[in-house]
């Protein structure tokens, strides 16, 4: 029996001359997952298959020059504030702040040099006999992006026997400020680069969403899914009604929305957000998690300018993401759960990608 293992390698250098490496976690079992230190990217995730050759389920890019330039969000851990606030701008113990807009008036993802472009650091994690772990750190100064308080951010990889991936994030400050950490990885089971996943079947365990305006913006409060385009609850292919005639659905181009989770337990165990299976392969995944929201972007804006490392295009609809989550614009919405972060409290937030195939594999 092969044990988990990690190795390190040199991946390349930033365009300031900074070294990027890339970290290969191995589960003894199969799954491969590759991390890079630049924006703490999942560079790569292979996953065996009842009818596919192993590949790589996740979009990447083939050098940092690439993931400087181009990328968007590809695998990424994004923040300071995950998702959008509006204007840029919002209003913290009387004190108004503003972050720089970077997408149609509004800051995504943390703004313009968010986590996603900076190096982290990186050493093994602890993990027991049966997983191995990688353990990034980051340190985001008072003032960074426009956000209060000095940040100290933990984003922890761990895989294990059974190919499951978790993501450990935590955070501490020493000023009030608002926090929303993600994971952006772009999901194709068929294989990074082999067409689009409107043939992906979704199901996700929400009742309700909130409808946004076509700059990414939520309304007002969640509406109930059944009985429109956003109804997931049972499993639907993703292209079955992507092309219906809602409003929210054409103004985005397909999905970009946040649906609403049920309640987590109290004791920070994990629900289930999501399930996504592959016909074609038999690939499946479910995505575990703490957080109350998922935000599913179905890649609307990519249109074959971008190739991944083997040189295959991506094209629209080329995967689909699963973004566990606070919701969009939670610091101008009293009505949501709180993103506020006090010193002396932890931030900790933990999602899973499970492969329930993979255990029926014998």
């Amino acid at each position: 029996m092969t044990p988990p293992s990690l190795a390190r390698s040199a991946f390349g250098t930033t365009s300031g001359g900074a070294p990027v490496d890339r970290w290969t976690l191995d589960s003894g079992t199969g799954v491969h997952a590759e991390v890079l230190t630049y924006g703490a990217v999942l560079h790569s995730l292979t996953v065996p298959a009842p009818a596919d050759r192993d590949r790589s389920v996740v979009l990447s890019l083939p050098t940092v020059a690439d993931y400087e330039r181009r990328s968007p969000y590809f695998g990424a851990v994004v923040g300071r504030y995950a998702n959008r606030i509006a204007g840029g701008a919002f209003t913290l113990d009387g004190t108004a702040h503003a972050v720089p807009v970077n997408d149609r008036g509004h800051a995504l993802h943390g703004g313009p040099d968010g986590f996603d472009r900076r190096v982290w650091q990186a050493a093994p994690g602890r993990a027991g006999d049966d997983a191995v772990a990688l353990r990034l750190t980051l340190h985001s100064p008072d003032g960074d992006m426009g956000f209060p308080g000095a940040l100290d951010v933990t984003a922890t990889y761990t895989l294990d026997r059974h190919g499951t991936v978790r993501l450990d994030y935590r955070a501490r400050t020493d000023r009030t400020t608002v926090v929303n950490l993600t994971h952006h990885a772009y999901l194709n089971l068929t294989g990074a680069g082999a067409g689009d996943v409107l043939h992906h079947v979704l199901a996700l365990d929400s009742a309700s969403y909130l409808p946004a305006s076509p700059d990414g913006i939520p309304l007002g409060a969640p509406v109930p899914t059944a009985g429109t385009a956003f109804d997931f609850a049972e499993p639907h292919p993703i292209g079955e009604r992507i092309g219906d005639d809602d409003p929210q659905v054409r103004a985005t181009g397909g999905y970009d929305h946040c649906w609403v989770l049920g309640p987590a337990p109290q004791n920070g165990e994990l629900h289930r957000a999501a399930r996504l299976a592959d016909p074609l392969t038999g690939r499946r995944l479910e995505v575990w998690t703490t957080e109350p929201g998922v935000q599913v972007y179905t890649g609307n804006n990519l249109d074959g300018s971008l190739n991944g490392p083997d040189g295959k295009p991506y094209e629209r609809h080329g995967a689909v993401c699963l973004e566990t989550q606070h919701f969009p614009d939670s610091p101008n919405r009293p009505d949501f759960p709180s993103t506020v972060l006090v010193p002396g409290a932890e931030f900790r937030s933990t999602t899973e990608f499970r492969f329930p195939h993979l255990a029926e594999r014998g």
